[in-house]
């Protein structure tokens, strides 16, 4: 129902189904579809769910979301990726979504706490304030480690600092922008 034909750029019409990660504006990707196919399928959400998506990049991933849950919330640091996909998603129906320009690279707590959290660029670690965002039950996916070793992760709350962490698929994708970094080691 979600034709992603529409959300990649012109140049990549015809490769919108295709197993890479297609490019976007200022130097960013749209996921493989199998990515963020198991992404949002181990999140696993209901049509009762509150969602942050980090990084909207051209809003394919955040139609989805919408489609799934009661409300979106989807911030990215810039405001034509934002104002793109907005426009897009109005033309399609959907209104459950708040659109957000804003560094969305260690959380978004205004609207905490979420039942799910997607992030689709890739972290050094995951900051605290991601899991501290999440109601008990609530699940986050994100992409944790450094190139060329790095794994999608689900992370489930079950409250009371209770956590539970699995691992779902090995890749590799582009950083988050302004991400933490880890510390070097020096002599």
């Amino acid at each position: 129902t979600t034709p992603r034909e529409i959300f990649v750029p012109k140049s990549y019409e015809d490769l919108a189904f295709a197993d890479m990660n297609i490019p976007l504006m200022h130097d960013q990707v749209m996921l493989r579809p199998a990515e963020e196919a198991r992404l949002i399928q181990a999140l696993n959400i209901q049509e009762t769910d509150t969602v942050l998506e980090i990084g909207t990049g051209s809003g394919y991933t955040t139609a989805l979301l919408a489609q799934l849950g009661k409300q979106v919330y989807s911030v990215d640091i810039f405001a034509d990726f934002t104002e793109q996909a907005k426009n897009k998603l109005t033309n399609f129906g959907i209104n459950n979504i708040i659109f957000i320009t804003a560094d969305g690279s260690r959380g978004w707590e205004p609207e905490a706490p979420y039942d799910a959290i997607i992030i689709t660029g890739s972290l050094a670690f995951l900051p605290d304030t991601f899991r501290h965002s999440l109601k008990p039950g609530g699940r986050l996916v994100a992409i944790l480690g450094q190139a060329p070793a790095m794994e999608a992760t689900l992370i489930t709350y079950h409250g009371d600092n209770k956590w539970h962490q699995q691992k779902i698929f090995e890749t590799v994708v582009p950083t988050l922008i302004n991400a933490p970094t880890v510390p070097a080691f020096r002599f």
